[in-house]
């Protein structure tokens, strides 16, 4: 895979890029533990929409949640660096979505605004980690 894996938002502040050693495990990856933390976000947050929108909404926005974090974890089991690109724009394709549906949340009311928020800024967050990875390991 890459000698270097990129984080992001750490320890050198805010959209800086700090590369550390190849990592050992998916586990190691920062972005996997922030997409860890919108999954678990996305759950609690769901968890006041309505019952009608168990297989709707509630549906859609958990397993776009979960997706993030199982496709970085998938694409950095693999064997390549072209493998674990792919499953990055995977992860990245589920983020955006996800950050629609938390728009769509937002605009019918559902859920708390501040769990919103929480959810967005994680997502956000995570984007640009994604970004910033896909960025080194394609140079």
């Amino acid at each position: 895979m890459v000698s270097e894996t990129v984080v992001s938002g750490q320890p050198g502040g805010e959209g800086e890029m700090v590369t550390q050693p190849a990592v050992q495990s998916f586990r190691d990856l920062t972005v996997w533990q922030r997409s860890m933390q919108l999954a678990v976000a996305v759950y609690r947050m769901t968890g006041d929409f309505p019952r009608e929108e168990l297989y709707g909404l509630t549906s859609q926005l958990r397993r776009c949640a979960v997706s993030v974090p199982s496709n970085i974890a998938e694409g950095q089991g693999r064997l390549t660096t072209g493998e674990f690109r792919q499953f990055l724009g995977i992860a990245r394709g589920s983020n955006s979505e996800l950050q629609t549906q938390l728009e769509i949340a937002r605009r019918l009311e559902m859920g708390k605004a501040r769990q919103i928020d929480e959810a967005e800024g994680l997502s956000h967050e995570v984007g640009k980690m994604i970004h910033a990875i896909l960025s080194k390991i394609s140079a």
